[in-house]
């Protein structure tokens, strides 16, 4: 199964693909980003802009196009801040999924936060240099993950992203002194729940290590790393640093103005406007939790969906990879949900569409026909679900009125009539279902429905006894000659000659049955 994650954040929107494997292993195929600022200056008007929510809409639109030429079984997608606060943020969610197609998921702070978690988790040993604490900065939010020998502590989403705190506070270009302390005082009391943790842990207690997995985090990193200053970095990995660099790097990135900024080395400079805000706000978590180092991950929210999917989804993975057409797989889950599980509708369906092979030419049958006859007894039985007594008439109201994907309204309304009749009372124009179709498709049903008849009797006793059929033909008899290997096929022959009339009709032959010897 190809699946893709999709992250609509207040600043971004990313989407990872990847080739989910039945066991839950998965390769990463593909990445898309696109910064979008969605959010604007959503947080502080409370709504998003028409120019954000076009830009957003057409970037989905390009990202659905590349999940559909890498055939993209499933799409998560989920929204974050600034959708989940705009007061039309279900505007922008109905238009996506107009336009695009895809449903988009609003979460909370919490839930992202623990998405955040799974996401690193996957790719980082967080037992050790425990605790440690996962930061994510977004453009409306920042989520907070302690981690102590492995295991997610607490959980906490705060609202200081980057996009909400440059509109409120950071128009002057660079900003001055006092807005900055205002700034400063603004996170300060954001980070009231950290202050208070750190303070209920006691003097002693301390973060060892900040994993930062935002871009925001990447960039601070990323010029830190490139700081003459700070030659610990230049020694270690580029992912790696000195936590006392982020604090360097915000002095440096407060006394300058845009275009200054712009010259700084490992500056993305779409994030020019908003680098100031995340400086500020990663120096003071930093300081608070006195950490000595910061790692930088690329694995974050959008990854934790993915895994999540995983995690909640193995049925449907293990149902992709042994069925590849969407049809079929639509049909297994349907049967899978009313608990229709036993072999019987698959030993049924293959005898049944072993006799259309053989008996397509006499029966004038189109080679559709053949996968309409295979769904119908693969789902034949699972009117049981309702009661035995006319499970028949049952199993074709569930089909009917069932989603069956992929598939038109008159197909789905065959393939319930051949399940319908495969026992008890031949197909009549009485019926208001049957006889609403036209005259070809009547036909095509009581032929089909007459073979499925047939196969459902060779499987009297459910144990699979007849193994193949092979088809003569004779002046005015028709042998199905069976493959029984060492069983007793005594019960299946009986069975198969009481439903074998209306077969017999359609093909205006005897029927008779014998067992290979």
């Amino acid at each position: 199964m190809r699946v893709a994650a999709v992250d609509v954040g207040s600043n971004s929107i990313h989407m990872v693909v990847a080739e989910v494997e039945a066991d839950g292993r998965f390769r990463v195929l593909d990445r898309a980003k696109e910064m979008v600022r969605l959010g604007g200056r959503t947080h502080n008007e409370g709504r998003l802009s028409d120019a954000a929510m076009d830009a957003g809409a057409q970037t989905l639109a390009t990202f659905r196009t590349l999940a559909d030429r890498l055939g993209v079984n499933r799409v998560q997608a989920v929204a974050t801040s600034a959708v989940r606060e705009a007061a039309n943020g279900g505007d922008f969610i109905r238009r996506v999924k107009n336009e695009v197609g895809w449903r988009i998921k609003v979460i909370q702070g919490l839930e992202e936060a623990r998405l955040i978690y799974l996401g690193v988790r996957h790719v980082m040993d967080l037992a050790s240099d425990s605790p440690s604490l996962i930061v994510d900065i977004g453009g409306g939010s920042v989520e907070l993950i302690l981690v102590e020998e492995g295991e997610a502590t607490w959980f906490e989403s705060l609202k200081l992203g980057v996009a909400r705190l440059s509109d409120r506070f950071l128009e002057e270009d660079p900003p001055p002194k006092k807005v900055l302390e205002s700034l400063d005082t603004e996170i300060e009391a954001g980070l009231a729940s950290f202050h208070k943790l750190i303070k209920d842990r006691g003097r002693k207690w301390k973060v060892r290590r900040i994993v930062g997995t935002s871009g925001t985090m990447d960039n601070l990193v990323a010029m830190a790393s490139h700081s003459d200053q700070n030659t610990a970095a230049t020694r270690n990995s580029a992912s790696t640093i000195d936590a006392a660099a982020i604090s360097r790097v915000r002095k440096q990135l407060s006394r300058t103005d845009r275009a200054n900024r712009l010259e700084i080395k490992g500056l993305d400079s779409k994030r020019v406007d908003l680098i100031i805000a995340g400086a500020c706000v990663a120096d003071q978590i930093i300081s608070t939790s006195g950490a000595k180092a910061v790692v930088s991950c690329n694995w974050a929210l959008r990854e934790g969906v993915l895994l999540d999917f995983i995690d909640r989804h193995q049925k449907g993975i293990e149902e992709v990879e042994r069925y590849h057409s969407p049809r079929l797989r639509s049909v297994m889950r349907l049967a899978r949900h009313l608990g229709e599980t036993s072999r019987h509708g698959k030993q049924v369906a293959h005898l049944a569409t072993r006799l259309f092979d053989q008996l397509q030419d006499d029966l004038n049958l189109a080679p559709e026909a053949k996968e309409w006859l295979e769904y119908a007894a693969l789902l034949h039985d699972i009117g049981h679900h309702i009661s035995h007594k006319n499970h028949h008439r049952h199993s074709h109201y569930l089909i009917v009125n069932s989603e069956l994907h992929d598939f038109e309204p008159e197909e789905v309304e065959i393939i319930a009539l051949i399940a319908r009749y495969h026992r008890k009372a031949s197909p009549k124009d009485s019926d208001p279902s049957f006889g609403a179709l036209p005259d070809d498709r009547k036909s095509t049903v009581r032929k089909l429905s007459s073979i499925l008849r047939v196969a459902d009797g060779l499987d009297r006793s459910h144990f699979g006894v007849v193994k193949d059929i092979v088809v003569e033909r004779r002046k005015n008899e028709v042998i199905f000659e069976l493959d029984g290997g060492d069983n007793d096929a005594a019960l299946e022959i009986w069975e198969a000659q009481q439903r074998a009339k209306a077969l017999g009709q359609v093909l205006d032959k005897q029927i008779s049955f014998a067992v290979q010897m």
